[in-house]
């Protein structure tokens, strides 16, 4: 366990959406989606400040899966690249929080993002795939003096791994917490961590290893 002073420390909650969870079957449903709350609610006890996101997609997103673009096809586009089933439309109960999370006006900053229609990021700090059109979380946790970040959330092989990323990137210690965090494929997710591993980011199994 590491002595991480709260003071520098940010909890990140990133996409813990119900599209995301078997609730939502027909969205993008990740095995166990629904029971990392109890985990990134321990892990926010670890930090001062509680960032989080939320995918807000149009149904008319220029990446959206059809008959003729089969999920996973190419798309066309600087900030798209390819096909998903819809998801995380607002006004759903896929876009909603998963229940025991605080509500999006209860974190210290929050990010929704994918809400143009023809883009489609991935990270929680860009809304471009260039990671240069930032969301402001970067600078906002560098206002309060932030320097570790710990994140969770969904999926573990795709937001989450991207937006740990871009963290790293942007100078942040960062730890990723397995417990708090669930992932769409074994193989995508193990390739996942080995990515983050590499840039020198922490991965950890449970929160009492951070």
């Amino acid at each position: 366990m590491t002595n991480l002073n709260p003071l520098k420390t940010a909890a990140f909650d990133v996409d813990a959406q119900y599209t995301f969870t078997p609730e939502c079957p027909n969205e993008l449903p990740v095995n166990g989606g629904t029971e990392i709350v109890p985990a990134l609610n321990k892990q926010a006890e670890l930090a001062s400040v509680r960032v989080g996101s939320k995918d807000a997609h149009s149904p008319k997103a220029i990446w959206v899966a059809n008959e003729n673009k089969p999920m996973f096809s190419p798309v066309e586009g600087n900030n798209v690249d390819i096909a998903w089933n819809q998801h995380a439309v607002p006004g759903t109960k896929g876009f909603e929080l998963i229940d025991g999370l605080p509500k999006p006006a209860e974190y210290d900053f929050f990010v929704w993002k994918g809400v143009e229609l023809d883009m489609h990021p991935y990270g929680a700090c860009y809304h471009d795939l260039n990671n240069q059109l930032s969301t402001g979380v970067i600078e906002f946790l560098k206002v309060k003096g932030i320097e570790n970040v710990i994140v969770g959330g969904l999926a573990t092989d795709y937001c989450v791994k991207t937006t740990a990323v871009q963290l790293k990137q942007a100078g942040f210690n960062v730890i990723v917490n397995l417990a708090a965090s669930r992932g769409i494929a074994e193989d995508t997710i193990a390739t996942g961590i080995e990515e983050m591993k590499a840039l020198g980011i922490r991965v950890v199994n449970t929160t009492e290893e951070i």
